[in-house]
């Protein structure tokens, strides 16, 4: 304070507060879920969206592909540089034997040799091309990750 010619202050403290847990109730409604719940039960599937619960044990495969957190198949298209794609993620286990596996199924459509890429470390499948509706019916009718209908 000497500097500029005023008397030193002290500081104001920390504004004063008082914790209750009365109305905490009104709080944990804003607060979103720590998880995504468990779906309801729905009298057909697949529903209307094309999803399909989880089959109750899961195959017993070399690899196993396990759900996204909304509790669906990671199957994603998309583009990189005008070329299309597929990825299949979520892949534990022998990916190679995954990626053997889809190839002949692919192969059985009457597709040519489909390019792809396979990472080891991520557990991640790219494919070209679009191929997100084949790859999800081949994981849940053929391979046993959803019940068949």
């Amino acid at each position: 304070g000497a500097i500029f010619g005023g008397s030193p202050q002290t500081p104001p403290g920390p504004p004063r507060y008082e914790e209750s847990t009365a109305e905490f109730g009104f709080v944990e409604r804003l607060l979103p879920p720590s998880r995504v719940p468990e779906p309801p039960p729905h009298p057909k599937y697949p529903t209307p969206s094309g999803w399909s619960p989880p089959a109750g044990s899961p195959p017993a495969l070399p690899y196993f592909v396990r759900r996204s957190h909304l509790h669906n198949l990671p199957v994603y298209e998309g583009q990189r540089q005008g070329r299309r794609l597929t990825a299949l993620r979520r892949i534990h286990g022998d990916i190679w034997a995954l990626h053997r596996d889809l190839r002949a199924f692919l192969g059985s459509l009457g597709v040519p040799e489909v390019p792809a890429q396979v990472n080891e470390v991520t557990g991640t499948l790219r494919l070209r091309g679009h191929w997100g509706p084949q790859v999800r019916q081949w994981l849940g009718e053929k391979r046993g990750f959803t019940p068949q209908n």
